[in-house]
Order: structure tokens, then sequence, then C-alpha cells
């Protein structure tokens, strides 16, 4: 059941995206060389601790885990894109490391995801983390009350196709607000013109993330890293959103 949501919700929504985008913009700039992805995910636990917050990852068990996930902060390198568990790895020259968090306040959720090349970038990298940010702009542009879902879903196909990317459709964009995954799915890959109607009120993450060669993914026997089936990069980019009567509006901005 898709919930709408009141403009005071959204604004409480809006409370949690501020501390989320924050949070990552912190992420951005520790990511450097050397550094350890368990000091990351120290880093968000205090964080998370600091402000009351409630990680929405932790002891999540979905169906499709091997749960419960036991950490509060997504990392996944190089051809890991998703769930990717933080584990006791230094950061290299060259790594391209996707970040992904959603965090509760007082009840209500946002999550949100950047990818990064860390230290020397190799160009097809930036390309690929550019690729994701374009088309997560170019959704939020067309999430229109009176739209359609299917209007999101193409304008992120259509930039992985104007830049050679294939798109994979088994994990997208979600639903959320009192907690994380709530209906509609919002598919990486659709028809515009097609599917559930755009009210003023809903509140959707919107997620692309591509492989720069595949659009096939094998899972770690961790249960929970998602990898590219052929170990190509990949990239992942997230935001909030809450559909408003004037528009689209980012609530996993940093504050």
């Amino acid at each position: 059941m898709v919930e709408l949501k009141t403009a005071a919700e959204i604004e409480r929504m809006r409370v949690t995206g501020q501390f989320v985008g924050r949070t990552l913009a912190e992420l951005r700039e520790l990511a450097v060389v050397g550094v350890n992805l368990l000091d990351l995910e120290q880093h968000v636990r205090a964080r998370i601790r600091e402000r009351g917050a409630v990680s929405c990852y932790w002891d999540y068990s979905p169906s499709f885990g091997r749960g419960p996930f036991r950490n509060t902060v997504c990392l996944s390198v190089n051809d890991a894109v998703l769930h990717g568990l933080p584990f006791d790895y230094r950061l290299r020259d060259g790594d391209l490391l996707s970040m992904d968090l959603a965090v509760s306040i007082d009840g209500w959720v946002a999550d949100a995801a950047v990818s990064v090349v860390v230290g020397t970038a190799d160009p097809e990298d930036t390309r690929l983390v550019t690729a994701t940010e374009d088309a997560l702009a170019a959704a939020i542009e067309v999430a229109q009350p009176g739209g359609r879902l299917g209007d999101i879903s193409a304008a992120i196909a259509a930039v992985a196709r104007r830049n050679g990317y294939p798109v994979n459709t088994e994990f997208g964009g979600h639903g959320l607000g009192r907690t994380m995954h709530e209906d509609p799915h919002v598919a990486n890959d659709g028809r515009p013109g097609r599917g559930m109607r755009l009210f003023s009120g809903l509140t959707i993450a919107i997620e692309p993330w591509f492989a720069r060669t595949t659009d096939r993914i094998v899972v770690d026997p961790d249960g929970w890293t998602i990898r590219s089936a052929d170990g190509s990069r990949t990239a992942h980019s997230e935001h909030t959103i809450a559909i408003t009567d004037t528009g689209p509006e980012i609530l996993t901005l940093a504050a």
C-alpha cells in the first residue's frame, strides 16, 4: 500500500534526510587511500549514537539477504555495488567506493547513496559515477505530480543507454517513510507514461546503479554483497525525494 505523507510528515523526513546527507558528506571526506572500511563504519555508528538516530540496516533481515545485517552503512568496493558489508580492508589508490546509508529519526526514515573514486581516478570510473548522478538528476526532474512512475524509470534507463551501460532491474528504488522499504518499487528501467500515477505527498528513494559492461549480478558467500557478474566496476547514486504540488524536493541534501 502506498502511503502519501502530509507536509508536516515530509518536514520530519527532511530532518532525517539532512542528517543522512551530512553523514555521507563526511564519509566522502574520510574515504581516502589507506582508510579502513571498518573505520568508516565506526564513524557512522558514532554519528547515529550522537544524534539519537536508529540505523535501518542493523538487524535488517530481508528475504534476499543472509541476515541479520550487523552494520550501519553499506560499503561496496569496485565490482561490488549494493549491500556491501564493511570488512577489514584498507582503501587503495583508484578504488571505486559506493556508500549507502539509511536511518530513522523520531520514526521517520531517509535513504541516500554516493559513489566516489579514492585517490587517482580512472576516467572510465569517473564517467560511470557521473552517469549514475546524471540519471538520478534526470529521474528527479520528471518526478512531477500527475506524472507516472514509468517516467522516472525511463529517465534513468535513457541516461544509462546514452552512456552505453546496461540496466539491471532486480534492485532499484522504493517508497519509504515510516519504514525503509515501502511501496512502490521504482525500477531503473521502464516506459514513460506507464505505471502508478505520481501524487503530491509521495516519498520515494530513487537509486540508479550501473555496471560498466553487464546487467547481471552475483551475490558473495556473505549473502549480502552484490557484484557485477563479470567483475566490471560499478557505481550507485541515491536520494530520497518528496513529490509536492510544486514539484520534486530532495530531502537528503546535506544542510
